[in-house]
């Protein structure tokens, strides 16, 4: 149903303040003396971006002729010409400066690229698929090209990467390795708990409120009582120890995402199995199809849409929990988070969140498109 004009000028009107207050109020960049300190705040051109705001407000409030094409110009130029100019602004500092100098991406920077990511994400609602994906693909392949033609280098979350490198690439392996064997264990064991209880029907039973009162439980607490019983197990059974498995380390990290991942994937496969008709399941059964047969072909293959959305939120959930695995020794980008914040090192700590987000975000943006590639031969 087709939102009526005021309320689908809200997002824009909402995104568009956002944007100006942080172009008017908020720092740019933040020029530092090394990478503890704290910086002074540099705006060196706050006009150009309240008057980009300003249009895209104005555009929204007027309704002017092909008010949504414009508003979705400015913020797709505002999502690539904001990492463009911070980079650009940053190497006119450093010249004169000390080698130690960090020029840091400020509060105004980071809430205008949001603000303008989100404006797009709104307006390119409702296109072709094939027209959303070419508009971010292009913006991604515009901002990494800026990386590597170096015109981004001046910044120090760049120069904190080119820093941390070799032991970047293997904390985003390992965070890899934990949220990949944790969606494997979360399906191999969750969907055949979520057929039996859709078999039972007891979507409230004990196991159910079980896995949802793990949920509740603080993810930092989960890994810190696991420390104990997987040590006493290592202790217990030396071949476990001699194959990695103890009290810190990959194996109960993976054991507690997989406690946290359960929950999605039982009730989602209750709901897929549940979403098939009965009028499909009983023509099965008249052409003399087994209780397995029924399953893997009828079942599974029409209620595979709501498994797979299921998955998407267990790999995004798993992504993210993951970072806290690095405080039990299990790596991952977690590492760089905590590191920073014990260290004080802001560009650390971003480096490492803002790699989880992005790795996030790719994810899901992979499992809607094999939702779509479903639906689409469904």
């Amino acid at each position: 149903m087709k939102r009526p004009e005021p309320l689908a000028a809200l997002p824009v009107l909402v995104l568009s303040a956002i944007g100006l207050l942080a172009a008017a109020f908020a720092a740019f960049l933040h020029v530092a003396p090394n990478r503890l300190l704290a910086g002074q705040a540099f705006n060196p051109h706050p006009w150009l971006w309240i008057g980009a705001w300003s249009t895209v407000m104005a555009c929204a409030v007027f309704q002017v002729p092909r008010h949504r094409f414009v508003a979705a110009s400015i913020a797709w130029l505002a999502v690539v010409g904001l990492p463009l100019l911070a980079g650009l602004d940053a190497q006119r500092v450093l010249v004169h400066a000390a080698p130690s100098t960090r020029v840091q991406l400020g509060a105004g920077f980071w809430l205008m690229w949001l603000a303008a990511a989100l404006l797009l994400l709104d307006r390119l609602r409702g296109l072709r698929i094939g027209v959303q994906v070419a508009a971010w693909l292009a913006a991604l392949a515009l901002i990494l090209g800026q990386g590597v033609i170096g015109v981004l280098d001046g910044l120090a979350l760049l120069r904190e990467w080119h820093a941390q490198r070799a032991p970047f690439a293997e904390a985003l392996a390992g965070h890899l390795r934990l949220s990949a064997i944790t969606l494997v264990l979360a399906l191999l064991v969750g969907a055949p708990l979520g057929w039996w209880v859709w078999r039972r029907r007891r979507s409230d039973g004990v196991l159910v409120g079980v896995l949802a009162f793990l949920q509740t439980v603080p993810s930092l607490a989960l890994f810190a009582l696991l420390i104990g019983p997987f040590a006493w197990l290592a202790r217990a059974w030396p071949a476990l120890g001699s194959l990695g498995f103890g009290g810190t380390g990959a194996a109960p990290a993976v054991f507690a995402l997989l406690l946290y991942a359960l929950l999605p994937v039982v009730r989602y496969t209750a709901a897929g199995l549940d979403a098939v008709p009965a009028d499909a399941r009983e023509a099965a059964r008249g052409l003399g199809m087994s209780r397995a047969q029924l399953l893997l072909r009828v079942q599974l293959p029409l209620g595979w849409p709501v498994l797979l959305a299921g998955l998407r939120v267990v790999a995004v959930q798993t992504i993210g929990l993951a970072a806290v695995a690095a405080l039990i020794g299990a790596g991952g980008l977690g590492r760089f988070v905590f590191l920073g914040i014990g260290q004080g090192a802001t560009d650390m700590v971003l480096l490492g969140t803002l790699a989880i987000l992005v790795l996030a975000l790719a994810v899901d943006l992979v499992f809607q498109g094999l939702l779509a590639l479903t639906e689409r031969h469904a």
